[in-house]
């Protein structure tokens, strides 16, 4: 056989090995496909927005009653770039807090497949897909008001001492890196529907472990509401149910408080905290001027929708 044929019948020879290569690959990918289609029947390895919502379905991407979070503020069209450092910042924050997150239930590489394995590389595709999937610790929320930004949070992040602790360090010098343009951040510890039994259900939950109580002392305290996009609620009628359900033995004083209650409605929900009177001390847990006031440098100019907040 001459060099011209051994040539052609080696191509050849490669041609018939890539179709039956092409074949196999075929093969596993439809595999794959069916066994993904009746893992789903059988509500294996299903992901949240695979679930076909029923009408009324609770929105999972919205602020919701029973939610714990972290208001912030920001410069005007920088909302994306603030969600985004934010969430850097608060997951180095969270692994120094609570330490490194646990994947509890997630396997670790069992190791490579030998090639052309097709049964072998469908289980372990499987197994990929039943893997449980790790909740974020915290989860922005979009919003369609500028300059404005909302995380959920979860165990175990307490947002009034997580967001303490963030601001005693900016204040003390740590420079925060990638901040730039964010403002305040306003811890949340409950919140509920934005109308007057949901107010009152919320001050009674976030209330109660500051000022309830037969061991509590008499405490000062100030009331400090923050209305957005809301017409159902005024601020005097936020401010006579809060001051109602801290009840009597406490006294109202607007500047030498021991604790300060935030009240954030933002159109239908209405968030609640207590803070100390190291609110004051810290900016009012503003992250930019807390950086002027560490460094010596004077802040910029308010905008006009972060005066109107305050």
């Amino acid at each position: 056989m001459d060099n011209g044929s051994k040539k052609r019948k080696a191509d050849l020879d490669e041609q018939v090995k890539g179709g039956k290569n092409k074949r196999a690959r075929a093969s596993f990918f439809w595999a794959v496909q069916l066994r993904r289609i009746s893992g789903d029947c059988l509500g294996i390895g299903k992901k949240q927005w695979d679930v076909v919502r029923k009408e009324g379905a609770v929105d999972q991407r919205a602020i919701q009653p029973g939610d714990t979070g972290i208001w912030a503020t920001c410069a005007m069209k920088k909302e994306a770039k603030s969600v985004f450092d934010l969430q850097v910042l608060f997951q180095e924050y969270a692994t120094k807090l609570y330490g490194p997150e646990q994947r509890s239930g997630v396997a670790a590489d069992e190791g490579s497949v030998a090639e052309g394995d097709i049964e072998a590389e469908i289980d372990k595709e499987l197994a990929d897909i039943r893997k449980p999937i790790t909740k974020t610790l915290f989860a922005s929320v979009k919003l369609d008001t500028q300059c404005l930004i909302f995380f959920k949070t979860c165990h175990p992040v307490e947002p009034v001492n997580f967001i303490e602790r963030i601001c005693q360090d900016t204040a003390n010098g740590v420079q925060l890196q990638n901040c730039r343009y964010i403002k305040r951040l306003t811890p949340i510890t409950a919140t509920e529907k934005a109308n007057a039994k949901g107010l009152e259900a919320v001050a009674k939950q976030v209330l109660a472990p500051h000022f309830h109580g037969e061991e509590q002392a008499p405490k000062k305290f100030a009331i400090r509401p923050s209305i957005r996009n809301n017409q159902e609620l005024t601020r005097d009628e936020v401010i006579r149910t809060v001051a109602s359900i801290v009840g009597p033995g406490h006294k109202v004083d607007l500047h030498g408080y021991d604790l300060l209650i935030i009240v954030e409605i933002y159109k239908n929900v209405v968030g609640m905290s207590v803070v100390g009177s190291e609110f004051e001390k810290l900016k009012r847990f503003n992250l930019e001027e807390l950086r002027h006031t560490s460094d010596g440098t004077a802040p910029p100019p308010k905008s006009k929708e972060i005066l109107e907040d305050e």
